[in-house]
């Protein structure tokens, strides 16, 4: 019985999605060094005013990879949005770490985020549903 519990608690374990072990507030000041390339606007409000070189990362968590309208993202991104890619937590603190191996190319993205990328992600999380 001990057996088939500790099995049933490990596949329930394994069966659960992944998620980011990060902190929205910490995330909330990482994200400082964001803010030169992107914003976060919502369709009614500006949350975080930032440059416009990024995508909008309102609602980033859950979309597909590259499709925001507009953008002109590397063959890179576009292989991920044919193949149907969405950003999860975990993808995303994985590009921002290193975008160039995350993509298997060189990104436009040239910034590295060395530290708190799952902070960073997890903070994204609060603005997408």
């Amino acid at each position: 019985m001990k057996t088939f519990l500790t099995t049933s608690a490990a596949i329930m374990a394994l069966a659960l999605p992944a998620m980011a072990e990060g902190d929205a507030a910490a995330g909330e000041k990482t994200f400082n060094q964001c803010r030169a390339c992107h914003m976060i606007e919502s369709p009614t409000e500006v949350i975080v005013r930032g440059g416009k070189t990024g995508t909008n990362l309102y609602g980033v968590i859950g979309r597909v990879m590259g499709s925001v309208e507009g953008f002109d993202y590397s063959d890179g991104f576009k292989a991920k949005h044919d193949a149907g890619e969405v950003w999860t937590e975990e993808s995303l603190a994985a590009y921002v770490a290193d975008p160039n191996e995350f993509l298997g190319e060189r990104s436009k993205m040239t910034f590295k985020l060395r530290k708190g990328a799952e902070d960073v992600a997890a903070y994204l999380a609060t603005f997408s549903e």
